[in-house]
C-alpha cells in the first residue's frame, strides 16, 4: 500500500484488511446491538473497523479516517479521506444471507481516487470472497481480471438494483413506486441490501443500475470508483453533479442513465420541492475539497 501520486493509490487488500475478521464469524452465533429501531450493528462490525483503522493510521498517519462506526479520526486538514464501512450489509451478515462486503474508498481533496470491496459471496458452509479493486484512471479490477459495465441499452432487457433505507420518509415512499414503476418495464428490479456491492455488480455487468435516497460517504465512496473506472456513468438523482457528501446516487453502464433518469429524476425534484433536502449531508469540518 502506498502513495502512487497527488491523486492515486495503490491498495492492496491484504495490507489493510484482514479478511478472516468476517470470514472467521460468519458461521458462528451473532452478538447483535442496535443503531436504531432495525438498524443493526454487530461485534464483528466494531471488529472489523479496529482493524482497518490499525493499519491506516499506522502507514497514513496524517491522513483523515470517516468509519461508520467510530466517526471522523485523525487529521482534519489532511487531503485525504478515508471512507470505512467496514462491514455493509450488516443485516444480511446477521442472518447469514448473502450480501455483505467490507468497503473502504479514499478521497482526494473529496474525489474518489482508490477504493477496494471484499463482497463475501456463498452462503452458509461454502462462504468465499470476491475482491473488487479501482484506482482513478486505472480501471476496475475484479479478482485481479479488469472488469466493465454491461452493454445493455434497453431498459425492457435490464435487471435493475435499488435500496431502502431505515428512514421510513417520504423518500422511501416514493422509491417504493420507482420500484414498482421499474419492475413493470425491465426484466426485474433487486434489493440486495448493501450498497458497496450493489454498486461493485453494475461495474461487473451482471446488473444495469443501482439508485438509492439516504446514502452516507462510507456507502459510495467505493462503489462509484467501481462503476466510473468500469465505464459507468455516476450522479445524483436528479441528474446533478455526484458527490459522497450528497445522500442520493444512481449509477449505471452509462447508455441507461438518460433513460432512467426521465422518471428518477421528477420523482427526486419532486421530493426536493417538498423541502426534503438531498445535498451535503455530512463533511467533515475542515477537509478540503475541490467541489
Amino acid at each position: 500500500m502506498r502513495i502512487t501520486g497527488s491523486t492515486g493509490f495503490v491498495l492492496k487488500p491484504s495490507a489493510w484488511l484482514n479478511t478472516s475478521v468476517v470470514m472467521d464469524a460468519v458461521n458462528k452465533p451473532r452478538n447483535i446491538t442496535y443503531k436504531g429501531l432495525t438498524d443493526l450493528v454487530t461485534e464483528t462490525d466494531k471488529m472489523s473497523e479496529a482493524a482497518i483503522l490499525e493499519v491506516v493510521k499506522k502507514n497514513f498517519e496524517d491522513h483523515l479516517i470517516l468509519g461508520e462506526e467510530g466517526g471522523v479520526i485523525g487529521e482534519v486538514a489532511s487531503d485525504y479521506l478515508w471512507c470505512i464501512d467496514p462491514l455493509d450489509g450488516t443485516t444480511n451478515f446477521a442472518h447469514g444471507y448473502p450480501s455483505f462486503a467490507v468497503s473502504v474508498g479514499v478521497l482526494y481533496q473529496g474525489k474518489p481516487t482508490a477504493a477496494t470491496v471484499v463482497e463475501f459471496v456463498g452462503g452458509p458452509m461454502c462462504w468465499n470472497t470476491r475482491i473488487f479493486t479501482a484506482t482513478a484512471g486505472g480501471g476496475a479490477f475484479c479478482n485481479g481480471q479488469r472488469i466493465h459495465v454491461s452493454a445493455t441499452n434497453e431498459v425492457e432487457r435490464s435487471l435493475l438494483v435499488t435500496g431502502f433505507g431505515y428512514e421510513h420518509d417520504e423518500a422511501w415512499a416514493t422509491n417504493i413506486e420507482l420500484f414498482k414503476e421499474f419492475t413493470d418495464v425491465s426484466r426485474g428490479v433487486r434489493r440486495l441490501g448493501a450498497a458497496a456491492v450493489d454498486m461493485c455488480h453494475v461495474a461487473l455487468g451482471i446488473v444495469e443500475a443501482y439508485w438509492e435516497y439516504r446514502l452516507k460517504p462510507w456507502d459510495m465512496a467505493a462503489g462509484v470508483l467501481m462503476v466510473e473506472e468500469a465505464g459507468g456513468t455516476v450522479s445524483l438523482m436528479d441528474g446533478g453533479k455526484f458527490s459522497v457528501f450528497d445522500r442520493s446516487v444512481l449509477v449505471s453502464n452509462g447508455v441507461l442513465h438518460a433513460k432512467l433518469l426521465e422518471r428518477i429524476g421528477p420523482a427526486t425534484e419532486e421530493l426536493k420541492s417538498k423541502g426534503i433536502d438531498f445535498s451535503l449531508w455530512y463533511k467533515p469540518e475542515d477537509y478540503r475539497t475541490d467541489l
